[in-house]
This record gives structure tokens, sequence and C-alpha cells, in this order.
């Protein structure tokens, strides 16, 4: 298989920032974080945090249905493949780019997200797809204890049109 970081000449993971760090500070820009118990049941209420949050930034409709599908897909990941007991999420205004990051614990394999052979119109393994298709680059990298594995995001923002 091959890695999607390849695939699509998306930066790599090893290169891509810490969310919230910037030449060893703690960057100045809207940021949450959160977790969840690592169940399908949370997918839906991290959905909910993440609409909410956004609306309050002032984000456009269309960022916040695409960054809610994004963090849905990654999370249904970490819930599905991983064995962890809790996912993490980590969304930051960065620039003109939002950034998720999805923290899981990780498992024995500790393998990267990959999109698998098939369609993209299959039910199942679609996901990968998506994120790929919404975002301007992704990727993942080892968490900060070398257990789990980030999958981060970054996707276009854009502030709600003036009324």
């Amino acid at each position: 298989m091959t890695n999607i970081a390849h695939s699509y000449g998306v930066a790599s993971s090893n290169n891509a920032p810490s969310l919230g760090r910037c030449g060893g500070f703690v960057a100045q820009h809207p940021q949450d974080a959160f977790h969840l118990p690592a169940r399908r049941t949370s997918v839906p209420e991290a959905r909910r945090r993440v609409q909410t949050l956004l609306a309050e930034w002032g984000a456009a409709q269309q960022v916040r249905d695409d960054v809610e599908l994004v963090v849905s897909e990654l999370f249904t990941n970490a819930v599905r493949h991983t064995g962890s007991e809790k996912v993490g999420c980590e969304i930051a205004l960065i620039g003109a780019h939002i950034r998720i990051e999805i923290t899981d614990e990780g498992d024995a394999r500790g393998s990267a997200p990959q999109i698998q052979p098939g369609s993209p119109d299959q039910e199942c393994g679609r996901g990968l797809f998506l994120v790929g298709a919404l975002s301007d680059g992704w990727g993942s990298r080892p968490d900060d204890s070398g257990q789990g594995r980030v999958v981060w995001a970054d996707l276009p923002y854009a502030g709600a049109p003036a009324h």
C-alpha cells in the first residue's frame, strides 16, 4: 500500500507542525481540545462540540460542515481501528487554516492510516478519501508518548459573511 502523504503530495507527517507550538512558544490563536471515550457514541458528541466551537469563532457554514465531516471520519477511525480507551480532539485556527488533530492511544500494530484500495463510492473505507478531498493537507505522526498516533488535517478557513 502507498502512504497517502506520498500519493497526494501531502507534507510528511514528520514535518507537520505540532498544534499550538511555534518556535517553542505556544502560538496565540483560537484553539480547543477535548477527550471522549473511544466509543461510537462519542462520534456525534465530537461533531456537536466542533460545530459549536466553530460557530463561536464565526466560521462560515461550509467550513463548519467540512471540519465536522473530517473530525467525524478521523474520530471514527480512531475508535474502530485502535485499542484506545479515549480519543483526543484538538482544533485550532491558524492563519487561513483550521488545524484538526485526532489522537488515539495506539494499538499493537501502530500503523499509519492509509486509503484502502477500492472505490470512494463504497460505504466502508471512503473516509480518508473525503479527508484528502476536503483538506489542504493531512498526515499522521506518533503522539508524544510514542504509543498512540496523531492524525492531523488542515482545512481552509473562511469567516461567515457579514450581514
